[in-house]
């Protein structure tokens, strides 16, 4: 069993503050945006539909912000909630915690101001969009340790991730989502499942090593299978979302290009290799943007 990498001890010299400002961005990700961009797509998804194509520019805004600063707190919370098991994963191994390079209270600091900075965009909108903030937060603090405890922390991050969506529709409109808004929600859960059971399958036999759970260990041989029909039911529920809403046929469009983003995903985890999983995980993204792109337009062209 691989065993933790910790660069650093008592004989250590102090790491100097740049050294440890870069630790920092490390620690927040940084130099990985992927996991602001997925968590970002849905709640722009929310923002047009709840705007009926033109939501307020500063409510967009708070919201950009609010995603940056809210998915960095969530990469503290989850390196502190790891930090036991970084170390021992070929992948994480580098990760400031693993190493070293940050104490654990620095990480709590880190998320908790993160989450502070957050609160305070989240208070220049209306009181009810504030009690939801509260139930973001929970979400974003719970699910790092829910790999511990059941197979299913990927749907953890989706009600994390997804919760954006009510949020969105409770800042533009001051009223809880409707119906279309709740599907909306449903759809960035189950999208979560999908990248994150793919994201999960990068490090599955490190995972089942030291005791981690996710539903890559879940699904085990039917892992595709599964991230298939997952797959089918989100594009079930984006075009039933572009039904409710009255959309065209530049957001069919857009879902078409999502599915052919899937198609491509199936493709790249076909023989379950790390570096193909990692590629469909990313690609993502482009299923994302196309899916707002053609929200977009779909309101444009009216």
């Amino acid at each position: 069993m691989k065993q933790p990498q910790n660069t650093v001890t008592l004989d250590t010299p102090p790491i100097s503050w740049r050294r440890r400002l870069v630790a920092y961005a490390a620690l927040i990700r940084l130099d990985r945006p992927i996991g602001i961009l997925l968590l970002l797509w849905p709640a722009l998804w929310a923002l047009w539909l709840a705007g009926e194509g033109q939501p307020r520019w500063g409510v967009v805004l708070i919201f950009m912000l609010g995603v940056a600063l809210m998915r960095s707190a969530g990469c503290a919370i989850n390196d502190y909630a790891d930090r036991h098991f970084d170390g021992r994963v070929e992948r994480t191994r580098h990760r400031p915690l693993a190493t070293g390079l940050i104490r654990p209270k620095e990480a709590v600091g880190v998320f908790v101001a993160l989450c502070l900075v957050a609160f305070g965009l989240v208070l220049l909108l209306n009181w009810l969009t504030v009690l939801m903030s509260f139930v973001a937060v929970t979400l974003a603090a719970l699910y790092p340790f829910m790999k511990r405890y059941t197979h299913l922390p990927q749907l953890v991050l989706g009600m994390a991730f997804g919760w954006a969506v009510p949020m969105a529709y409770t800042a533009l409109t001051g009223e809880m989502p409707p119906p279309v808004g709740w599907l909306l929600f449903l759809a960035a859960v189950v999208w979560a499942l999908i990248y994150d059971t793919e994201y999960a399958m990068v490090d599955r036999a490190d995972d089942m090593e030291i005791g981690i759970k996710s539903t890559a260990i879940l699904f085990g041989e039917y892992d595709r299978v599964m991230i298939g029909i997952l797959q089918v039911l989100l594009l079930g529920l984006l075009i039933l979302v572009g039904y409710k809403a009255g959309l065209g046929i530049y957001y069919y469009m857009g879902v078409a290009g999502g599915a052919v983003a899937f198609a491509r995903q199936q493709y790249l985890i076909r023989y379950r290799k790390a570096d193909g999983c990692f590629k469909a995980f990313l690609n993502n993204n482009p299923f994302g943007m196309m899916v707002f792109v053609g929200l977009v337009v779909d309101y444009l062209s009216r």
